[in-house]
């Protein structure tokens, strides 16, 4: 995934303030210019940036609304997932609350 790697979040994060160039978005990194530029070539495949030429200027521009539909999946999934832990945490209660008598169940914090 694009933004499985750190340095591409970073230059996203970036983007998302303004449009930068390559020589711009490497500064902060402890990598060549060459590493960025790829960084760029794998966050274009995935259709969350774009370049343009702007006369000696070539600046990267984010594309919000692919990252904003990006968010949105991720968000779905986050959700779904969330809701299978509840479930699973509900279950392994039940179960644990089924195997000890409840005398010799321990209180938990705050309760008495």
């Amino acid at each position: 995934m694009a933004l499985a790697d750190p340095v591409r979040r970073d230059i996203v994060a970036r983007l998302s303030r303004s449009d930068a160039t390559v020589n711009e978005l490497a500064e902060p990194f402890a990598i060549t210019k060459q590493a960025v530029s790829k960084h760029i070539q794998v966050l274009e495949q995935a259709g969350l940036v774009t370049r343009s030429r702007d006369a000696q200027r070539r600046p990267v521009h984010l594309d919000a609304a692919a990252l904003e539909r990006l968010t949105a999946w991720i968000d779905r999934y986050r959700l779904e997932a969330e809701g299978r832990y509840r479930r699973l945490d509900a279950l392994l209660e039940n179960q644990a609350s089924a195997r000890t008598p409840e005398s010799a169940q321990i209180p938990r914090s705050g309760e008495q």
